[in-house]
C-alpha cells in the first residue's frame, strides 16, 4: 500500500510539473505574440532582405530628325524609415527640429510651416512608420541637396532616408502627333507606344532590398546612383514642321465649320514614310484635342474620292476613254426605282468623260459603271479590279486597332448585293475605308502606279546606334496599266485646273486630287434630324514630280459641308506651306523658261480714266504721248510707246460702253446715267454688258456685267 501510495505520488507530482511547464510556455507565447510581437516582427522584417527587380528607364520616341516626341524623366520619391536599425532617441531628438525646417520648401503643398512637419515625422515614429513619405518629383540636383540635411547626410541605416527612383513620360511637343505616339498605363495602351512596348521598355534589374513594416521594400544602397538599363528608343518618319502644319490647318477648319472631328494625312510618295498624322476631334466638354487616331480607327463610306477607283476599273478595261461622250441627263437618273443625282443643277445631257470626272457628277459615274458592269453580268469583273487596287486590304501599319475595309462581293450572300449597288459603290457608298487605306491607293498613283506600304518607324537604336532599320516595302509594283496611271493623273489634274476643286488651283505649281462629300445618315435619317456629311480632299503635289501625297477628311461640318469648301482648303494651306518647305520640287526661278511677252499679253485697249493711266504710267516709267484732252482714256500700243486715245463723251440719258473697263470705272460710267449694276460674274476687265452701247437709257434699267 505504501509503495502504492509513492507511486502516485511520484505521478502527481510530474503531472503537476508538466501543467507548470505548459501554463509557463502558453503565457510566454502569449507575450512573445501579443505583448512583444511588433518588436519581433520589426526584427523579422530588418533581417529579411532579398533581391528585388527595379524597372529600367523607358526609351524615347523622336521624330524624323531626332527631335524627341516622347522621352521619359527621371525624377525621385523621398520617404523616411523613422525606426532605422540605427536611429537612436538621442539622434533623432538632435537633429529632427533642424531636418524639419530643412524640408520645409518641399513639403509646401502639405504643411504650412516646420512645425507641422516635426509634428507629422514624430508623430510617425511613435507609431513605428518604416516607410513615411516626404516628397516626390524631387530632380537630381535637389536630391543631392536633400542628402546633405541633417539627420539624412548619415544614411539610410542612422538617417532613416529611402530614395526611389521614378520616371514621367513628357511629349515636348503636347499634343502634336499625340494619338499616333500614343501612350502606356495601367488603364490600357495605344499608338506606338503599345506597338513597340517591348523595345521601349528597360530591361529590369535587381537591387538589394530591405523588407519593413508594413510590407514595403526599400532599397539597402542609393538607387540613385546606379544608372538603370535603359530601353531602345524608337526613330519615326514624322516630320515636326509638316506635323505642326498639317494639325494647325486641320484645327483652325474644324473650329471654323465647328466639325464634330477630323484627320490629315501627309506621306512621302516614292517611299510611303507618314511625314504627319494628324486626328483632331472634340471631347464631351466640347474642346478640341487628339482624343482617337480616326486616321486609321475609322472607315466610312468615302463618297465622291472613290470615284478614281471606279474611274481607272473602267479604263483598265477598256470600256471608255477620257474623250468618250457620255449621258448625265441633266444630272438626275433612277437606277431601278432608286434616284441619283449629281451635287449640283448643271443643265448638261452629254459630256466627255473627262468632264464628267472633273464635275464629279454622280450620275455620268455611276451610269458608267451600271451600264458596263451590271447590264453586262460583270459584277465580279468590277469587284476583281477593285481588289487589283488593294482596296480590300488593311495596310498593317505599326499602329494597333486599323479596321479593315469592307468591300462588298456578289458571291457573298451577307453582302446583300443588289442591281442598285454597282451604281452607289461607284460613287463611295455601300463600302468602307480608313483615310489611310484610302490615302494608300491615291499614293500609288501619284507614284506612277508602285503602290507602298505606309509605314511610320524608321530605325531602332540603342545608346545611339541604330540595331534595326525599317526600309520602304513595296506592296505591287504596278496597281494597273501604265497608261490608265497616266489617264488618272491627267483627271486627277483637271479636277483643280477646271472642276470641283478650282478654288485651291496655285499659282506656282499644281495639284493633282479629287474633292469629295458623302452623306453619313442617308438611310437612317429621323424625322427632324439633321443631315450628316463627311467632307474630303485626296490627292498629291506637286504634280509635275509628286513628292507627298495627302488626304484631309472632315466629319459633321456645320454650314457648308462640300468636300471643295471644307477639306480641300486645309490640304491647299498644308500643300503649299509644304511646297515652300520642299525645295527638290521646285524649279529654279532662272531655270524656267523665259516669258514671250508678246501684243495680246499688252494691256492694249483698256479704257479707263486718264488721271489713273497717267498715274501709273509714270510710275512704271512708261513712255506715253499725252495729247489726250478727254477725261476718259482708251490705253492702246504702238512699237515704242503707250498711246492715250480720246474716248468719245457719252450722251446723256445713253447706256455708255463699258467693255473694256475695270468693275469700278464700269459702276461709275453707269450709274452716272442712272442705271443699276445688278449681277456682276467674273474678274478683271468687262467683256460683255447686257445692254449694248447707244440704247435709251430709262430709270431703274439694269445691265449684267460679265468680267474676264
Amino acid at each position: 500500500m505504501d509503495i502504492k501510495n509513492e507511486i502516485l505520488w511520484r505521478i502527481y507530482t510530474v503531472l503537476a510539473l508538466l501543467v507548470i511547464v505548459a501554463v509557463a510556455i502558453f503565457f510566454k507565447t502569449a507575450q512573445i505574440q501579443i505583448i512583444e510581437g511588433p518588436k519581433w516582427k520589426s526584427k523579422r522584417d530588418s533581417l529579411h532582405v532579398d533581391l528585388r527587380p527595379v524597372k529600367g528607364e523607358r526609351g524615347s520616341i523622336m521624330a524624323k530628325d531626332g527631335s524627341l516626341l516622347a522621352s521619359s524623366l527621371p525624377f525621385y520619391e523621398i520617404r523616411m524609415d523613422t525606426r532605422a536599425s540605427a536611429m537612436t532617441e538621442k539622434l533623432f531628438a538632435e537633429n529632427i527640429d533642424t531636418l524639419a525646417g530643412a524640408l520645409v520648401p518641399f513639403m509646401t503643398d502639405r504643411f504650412s510651416s516646420k512645425e507641422d512637419i516635426k509634428n507629422y515625422i514624430t508623430g510617425a515614429r511613435q507609431s513605428g512608420n518604416r516607410y513615411l513619405f516626404i516628397t516626390k518629383g524631387v530632380s537630381y540636383p535637389d536630391l543631392q541637396k536633400i542628402k546633405e540635411f541633417p539627420l539624412f547626410e548619415l544614411g539610410p541605416y542612422s538617417g532613416g532616408i529611402i530614395i526611389n527612383r521614378l520616371s514621367r513620360r513628357s511629349r515636348p511637343y503636347k499634343m502634336l502627333a499625340r494619338r499616333t505616339v500614343g501612350y502606356v498605363t495601367d488603364r490600357g495602351a495605344v499608338g506606338l507606344e503599345a506597338y513597340y512596348n517591348d523595345r521601349l521598355k528597360g530591361e529590369s534589374e535587381e537591387h538589394l532590398m530591405q523588407r519593413v513594416a508594413g510590407g514595403y521594400w526599400v532599397p539597402l544602397n542609393d538607387i540613385s546612383e546606379v544608372e538603370p538599363k535603359r530601353g531602345d528608343d524608337v526613330v519615326t518618319t514624322i516630320d515636326i514642321d509638316i506635323q505642326d502644319i498639317a494639325g494647325n490647318a486641320l484645327l483652325k477648319a474644324l473650329k471654323k465649320h465647328n466639325a464634330n472631328y477630323g484627320c490629315a494625312i501627309v506621306m512621302a510618295v516614292e517611299t510611303g514614310a507618314i511625314r504627319a498624322i494628324a486626328n483632331i476631334g472634340k471631347n464631351t466638354s466640347g474642346k478640341y484635342g487628339e482624343f482617337y487616331n480616326h486616321a486609321i480607327g475609322t472607315k466610312s463610306e468615302p463618297g465622291s474620292t472613290f470615284k478614281l477607283a471606279t474611274m481607272m476599273a473602267l479604263l483598265e478595261d477598256k470600256y471608255v476613254d477620257l474623250g468618250d461622250t457620255i449621258e448625265l441627263n441633266k444630272g438626275q437618273y433612277e437606277f431601278y426605282g432608286e434616284p441619283m443625282q449629281d451635287a449640283s443643277y448643271h443643265a448638261m445631257d452629254f459630256s466627255t468623260v473627262r468632264k464628267a470626272f472633273e464635275i464629279s457628277s454622280n450620275v455620268g459615274l455611276a451610269k458608267m459603271a451600271f451600264d458596263n458592269y451590271e447590264k453586262r453580268g460583270k459584277r465580279t469583273q468590277f469587284v476583281k479590279r477593285l481588289r487589283q487596287f488593294h482596296l480590300h486590304e488593311p495596310t498593317n501599319i505599326e499602329i494597333a486597332g486599323e479596321k479593315p475595309p469592307y468591300l462588298k462581293s456578289p458571291d457573298i450572300s451577307q453582302d446583300k448585293w443588289s442591281g442598285t449597288t454597282i451604281p452607289w459603290m461607284a460613287i463611295g457608298y455601300e463600302m468602307e475605308t480608313t483615310p489611310l487605306q484610302l490615302l494608300t491607293f491615291y499614293n500609288a498613283v501619284a507614284n506612277d502606279g508602285r503602290m507602298m506600304k505606309p509605314y511610320l518607324v524608321s530605325e531602332i537604336r540603342r545608346f545611339g546606334n541604330a540595331i534595326e532599320t525599317f526600309s520602304p516595302e513595296v506592296i505591287d509594283e504596278q496597281i494597273a496599266r501604265p497608261s490608265t496611271i497616266q489617264k488618272a493623273q491627267e483627271l486627277l489634274e483637271g479636277v483643280v485646273e477646271n472642276g470641283t476643286a478650282n478654288n485651291i488651283k496655285p499659282l506656282t505649281y499644281r495639284i493633282a486630287g479629287k474633292t469629295g462629300t458623302a452623306q453619313r445618315n442617308y438611310s437612317k435619317i429621323k424625322k427632324g434630324e439633321k443631315l450628316k456629311y463627311q467632307a474630303s480632299f485626296a490627292g498629291y503635289f506637286p504634280a509635275n514630280k509628286p513628292a507627298y501625297s495627302c488626304i484631309v477628311v472632315i466629319t459633321d461640318p456645320e454650314g457648308q459641308f462640300y468636300g471643295s469648301q471644307v477639306a480641300a482648303p486645309v490640304f491647299k494651306e498644308i500643300a503649299d506651306r509644304c511646297y515652300v518647305k520642299e525645295t527638290n520640287s521646285q524649279i529654279p526661278i532662272n531655270k524656267r523658261p523665259k516669258v514671250a511677252l508678246n501684243y495680246r499679253e499688252l494691256p492694249t485697249y483698256s479704257i479707263g480714266y486718264k488721271e489713273d493711266y497717267q498715274t501709273v504710267l509714270n510710275y512704271l516709267g512708261l513712255e506715253y504721248n499725252k495729247k489726250a484732252k478727254t477725261t476718259w482714256t482708251v490705253m492702246d500700243v504702238d512699237s515704242s510707246a503707250m498711246i492715250l486715245k480720246p474716248v468719245i463723251k457719252t450722251p446723256k440719258k445713253v447706256v455708255p460702253n463699258v467693255v473694256g473697263m475695270g468693275l469700278r470705272d464700269a459702276v461709275f460710267k453707269l450709274e452716272e446715267q442712272g442705271i443699276t449694276v445688278y449681277v456682276v460674274n467674273g474678274k478683271g476687265k468687262v467683256v460683255k454688258q447686257s445692254v449694248r452701247p447707244g440704247v435709251k437709257a430709262r430709270m431703274g434699267m439694269r445691265v449684267y456685267l460679265t468680267l474676264k
